[in-house]
């Protein structure tokens, strides 16, 4: 399609920025049936300081060349006309939590809290750990407050408790039931009573003086502090004092100010207070990468640009809503994703692990027809109090190091990342998990994307590989005396890169009491088609699922993703027949407003869907969980069998509602097809006859677990576009096309479907 021709406002673009490689999914009108599409993707480095400055912004200049046919000049604005929007995952925020390189910020807090956060919640989680070494809050400086407010101990409801307080609508007390009376003129006065949000009953002992705090905000503003965070307490139900304080830095010319009760209005001040300095360390660092993305096109953030973002909970969020608490997991979230809807049946119910082998790590996920989210992480030893997909992380991929040391194989923590790259990357780099399967044969090299060398037009370099393998392996022959192979020992390396990999799986199903040999593997990245058959050997899996996008399944999870946006508020009520009306309320008014938001961002009635939540404990407990009643009604019955599965009991007390939530999401389609399984029930399977179909044969390592040996053989190469819906490939096997390369290990078969590749052990 020309460039005239092109429609304005139609090319979706998404993309997924990784540590190594940045990928992106393209999708325009089809020059034969415009109302139908067609789909490309690309590949660049994400880091190449040489020759660009920005990937994603590199990738849309490539995708706008090849749709176009017209040349556009690296560090020009590109145009928007034609694009409809750019959905974008980044790990920006993230690696400033890890890397600690986040915004300089204040945190303002209630006088007496000072060291509240540095406190923390005193857990151990290395009890035997003699040297203990605490993670350094956030915050650079702490500026206490002469505030304060406190909850009175009153409920508003009479029937279950004696001492109630029944307040008007103006917030003043309308009724107070028995005992009240006594202890009013004990504790309560002569400080101010006001209901909070939540409902309890809350005394003012001391409003905040805002002219001393616009004093010291001023004194920080001027020692060069530009972000503050507000955590005061009980301000989750009482955000009154925040919004002032909040009011007056704005007033001083602070660009960003986190007030944790607009943050993450939920009682527990210390996750809270950590959750909103992690706000105001990383909101700026996202904020200023998103000015620099937007400076990439014409009219910057004013130019009309439309860009959704992905956020830790796996949904999509607007620039308004898009902030760094949301999007600590940004990056993997696309490919949960991208996993899940193109790998779950619907019918067979089966539960779907993701093994996510990027450049950098690899991430792991399990869905098993929902998506499996938590509501507290610690990152970097930081505590993060907001929705995330859960997602196990470990530093090996494709750019993982591997390195001999004290007589162990390590392959990672160290990456070499995107620039310099692994050694065949051609930049000087050191030997990677990428060496390692180019040295035994697992990579084509002439199939690989040029990207490499100092103008990013080379191939792979093979031979910078095998010089780095046999200076490596004769050091470690010189030191143990061993007559292993030099194959044998790269594939030492690329087993304990295995079992490095293998491992957070086994975290998410054996530790939470799943079989793993019950589930099916759905490998993607750009490294996961070379390891998946021995992974799933590894853990006793069956049956391996790889997307013919699976390599960039993290941008093709941001096409296929949802937007997303939700409303809480904090509740603090005992759940029974009395009190459910009022819940049910007020779930039924928050849900109107996150519907009408959804609605101005252009989704239909019919394409809206809304989620309750109640955030639940048992009385005298201090865990609660974040229950949906799946449009049942029956909270406490969910929450019973919640609780049930995460502990092994249930405690004979009533049940307290902590917060209201409502989830509302706008979904982006209504179905991708029949899945892989049961696209393979109805297929007449045909066995490839390799000397055919093959393009060629390349030497390769094998190794046969039955045997406990390994050797070079000839193994036949196919690309995946010459394969046949039903064609059938027998391991071992390489089957390639321009992003990816899938390895059919020897005792397996692959069969070609419609969008995937199943690939099954021979023994079924």
């Amino acid at each position: 399609m020309s460039s005239s021709s092109l429609p304005d406002h139609s090319i979706r673009v998404s993309i997924d920025r990784g540590g190594t490689f940045t990928d992106v999914h393209t999708s325009i009108p089809s020059c034969a049936e415009p109302s139908k599409r067609e789909e490309f993707v690309l590949k660049l480095l994400s880091q190449d300081p040489s020759n660009y400055r920005d990937a994603p912004t590199e990738g849309i200049r490539r995708v706008l060349e090849r749709v176009t046919g017209k040349k556009y000049e690296r560090g020009k604005p590109l145009p928007i006309e034609k694009l409809e929007y750019v959905r974008l995952s980044t790990t920006v925020a993230t690696n400033a939590l890890l890397e600690r390189k986040g915004q300089k910020h204040a945190l303002v807090i209630t006088k007496g809290f000072k060291d509240l956060l540095e406190i923390g919640n005193q857990a151990r989680p290395k009890i035997f750990d003699l040297n203990i070494r605490r993670a350094k809050p956030l915050y650079s400086k702490a500026l206490e407050v002469d505030e304060r407010v406190t909850l009175v101990g009153f409920s508003s409801d009479p029937k279950n408790d004696q001492n109630a307080l029944i307040f008007s609508e103006d917030g003043s007390i309308k009724k107070a039931y028995s005992g009240v009376g006594a202890r009013e003129q004990e504790s309560i006065l002569p400080g101010k009573i006001v209901q909070g949000l939540s409902g309890e009953a809350v005394k003012i002992l001391r409003e905040p003086k805002l002219d001393i705090v616009k004093r010291d905000l001023q004194a920080l503003y001027d020692e060069g502090y530009r972000s503050v965070a507000v955590c005061l307490a009980h301000s989750y139900t009482f955000p009154d004092h925040e919004l002032a304080i909040g009011k007056v830095a704005s007033e001083v010319g602070f660009p960003h100010i986190s007030l944790s009760s607009q943050l993450l209005p939920m009682i527990k001040m210390t996750p809270r207070g950590q959750s909103t300095t992690a706000d105001a360390y990383l909101t700026p660092v996202l904020q200023d990468y998103l000015k620099g993305f937007y400076a990439g096109f014409e009219g910057g953030e004013r130019g009309g640009l439309h860009v959704e973002f992905m956020g830790s909970d796996g949904g999509l969020v607007d620039l308004k809503n898009f902030s760094g608490l949301k999007s600590i997991l940004s990056g993997p979230a696309g490919g949960v994703v991208g996993c899940a809807l193109t790998s779950w049946d619907e019918e067979e119910k089966a539960p779907v692990i993701g093994l996510d082998v990027g450049g950098t790590s690899t991430d792991v996920s399990r869905y098993a027809g929902r998506y499996e989210s938590v509501y507290e992480t610690t990152t970097a030893g930081i505590s993060i109090n907001t929705l995330q997909l859960d997602i196990n992380t470990v530093a090996a991929g494709g750019g993982s190091c591997l390195t001999y040391k004290n007589g162990l194989f390590r392959a990672g923590p160290e990456s070499a990342g995107a620039h310099p790259g692994p050694a065949c990357y051609r930049k000087g780099g050191p030997l990677a998990l990428t060496d390692g399967n180019l040295f035994l044969g697992r990579l084509v090299p002439k199939y690989f994307p040029k990207c490499f060398g100092p103008n990013e037009d080379q191939d792979l370099d093979p031979e910078a590989s095998r010089r780095q393998f046999e200076e490596l392996a004769g050091e470690i022959c010189k030191e143990t005396g061993t007559e292993k192979t030099i194959d044998e020992i790269v594939y030492g390396f690329v087993k304990v890169a295995n079992e490095t990999m293998a491992r957070p799986i086994r975290t998410l199903t054996e530790a939470r009491g799943f079989k793993t040999d019950e589930h099916v593997l759905a490998s993607f990245g750009g490294a996961g088609g070379q390891h998946a058959c021995e992974i799933a050997e590894l853990l006793g899996i069956e049956r391996v699922l790889i997307h013919k996008y699976s390599s960039i399944l993290s941008a093709y999870g941001l096409a296929l993703a949802d937007r997303v946006y939700e409303l809480q508020e904090p509740a603090s009520d005992t759940y029974s027949s009395t009190t459910t009306p009022n819940l049910f309320s007020r779930l039924d008014k928050l849900g109107v407003k996150v519907t009408q938001v959804l609605k101005d961002s252009g989704f239909a009635d019919d394409k809206i869907q809304l989620e309750r939540i109640l955030n639940m404990r048992f009385d005298g407990s201090d865990t609660a969980l974040m229950i949906s009643d799946n449009g049942s009604g029956e909270f406490d019955k969910e929450f019973k069998k919640a609780y049930k599965e995460e502990f092994g009991f249930l405690l004979n007390k009533s049940i307290i509602v902590d917060d209201i939530k409502v989830r509302g999401v706008g979904k982006t389609f209504d179905s991708l097809g029949p899945s892989a399984f049961q696209e393979v029930k109805s297929l007449t399977l045909n066995a490839v006859d390799p000397t055919t179909k093959s393009d060629f044969q390349q030497e390769c390592y094998v190794w046969f677990e039955s045997a406990g040996q390994g050797r070079r053989e000839q193994v036949p190469v196919f690309e995946l576009d010459s394969l046949d819906t039903g064609d059938l490939v027998k391991g071992p096997a390489m089957i390639i096309d321009d992003t990816q390369t899938v390895f059919v290990n020897v005792g397996w078969n692959a069969v070609s479907t419609s969008n995937h590749l199943l690939i099954r052990r021979e023994n079924e």
